[in-house]
């Protein structure tokens, strides 16, 4: 993997820095409402691994489907979904993209395609593969991005997806967020193989590894895969290997991982990455960094505001979409 720098337009990188401080800070504000009980359940943040987000996620058409994990704030961000709702559904306020009936993990946005973030380890990939299939089958154009863990390479569902898209050559893009850490577990103690990307290609699937922590490597990467899965209608994968710089969940005491290795990892960052080489081509200066955080900081403030202004979901509509009307309202004895 090539870190070294190359030139890059100041529209471009100020977008891309702009994109992976939205994210982190994002992240950051989670972190404290959380501390603050105002956010409540599971909470997994994305802090460190922003570049994959920022980097690949706008490549993807309108027409094109996307798959999340539990993880997957930032993702829904870089797809178009707004702070706001984000925010609200954080809060669990029917102003929330899936009405506050997600929460962190779930959230959800068919007008862009957003097909969920999914609390279960690699239980995205089927559904992805039946995405690509579904479109495929009515002639629609899209491609179906799936993102997922490290941690899904070991599930049975990882395999029989992959099988299926080769078999059935399906357009559908994998992208596995390599961040070393299946919860509390290293990828050496759980995979006899630990490069992620050489399973994909034992199944015929184009794949590669790819500098996860650089934002122009996974931009670059991402572009040539989806052209190559739209002109040749066949999966492809890619391994963007990157780091968590947080632990997994809020409840994660982290003893499995030392503080000196997460300390060489942030050294990593690719936040401040972007920043040193723009500053290094003479694209950014002190002042647009200025710019730069009050916009976000904006954004955070107005999505923070909404979501404490947002409302509760009405007692009468708590069963809403979860039985059918006639359970609702029959009201018999259960015999």
């Amino acid at each position: 993997m090539n870190r070294e720098p190359s030139r890059l337009s100041r529209s471009q990188g100020l977008r891309w820095l702009k994109d992976m401080m939205r994210i982190r800070r994002m992240e950051e504000t989670c972190a404290e409402l959380y501390g603050q009980e105002k956010i409540r359940g599971f909470l997994h943040l994305y802090t460190g691994e922003e570049a994959v987000a920022a980097g690949a996620i706008p490549e993807l058409e309108d027409t094109d489907a996307f798959v999340g994990t539990y993880r997957e704030h930032g993702h829904a961000l870089m797809r178009g979904i707004s702070m706001n709702a984000i925010m609200a559904e954080m809060f669990g306020k029917v102003e929330g993209c899936s009405r506050g009936r997600g929460g962190s993990m779930h959230l959800f946005d068919a007008g862009t395609r957003f097909f969920g973030g999914n609390a279960i380890v690699s239980g995205g990939l089927p559904l992805a593969v039946g995405l690509a299939l579904a479109d495929r089958m009515q002639d629609k154009p899209g491609v179906t991005a799936c993102f997922f863990g490290e941690g899904a390479a070991a599930e049975g569902e990882f395999h029989e997806s992959l099988n299926l898209a080769a078999l059935w050559q399906l357009p559908v893009l994998f992208v596995c967020e390599n961040n070393l850490y299946a919860m509390g577990t290293a990828l050496a103690r759980s995979e006899s193989v630990t490069d992620i990307h050489a399973k994909a290609e034992a199944y015929g699937i184009d794949s590669q590894p790819v500098d996860g922590m650089d934002v122009m490597s996974v931009n670059s990467a991402i572009r040539a895969a989806l052209k190559t899965v739209r002109e040749k209608h066949r999966p492809g994968f890619l391994e963007m290997r990157t780091y968590r710089f947080r632990a997994h969940s809020m409840f994660d005491p982290e003893l499995y991982r030392s503080k000196e290795e997460v300390e060489q990892w942030k050294q990593l960052c690719p936040i401040a990455t972007l920043t040193a080489q723009l500053q290094a081509q003479q694209l950014l200066e002190d002042r647009d960094l200025t710019t730069l955080e009050a916009s976000v900081d904006a954004e955070i403030h107005a999505a923070v505001e909404f979501a404490e202004a947002g409302n509760w979901e009405s007692t009468e509509d708590l069963l809403r979409d979860v039985y059918t009307e006639d359970a609702v309202t029959a009201q018999e004895p259960i015999p």
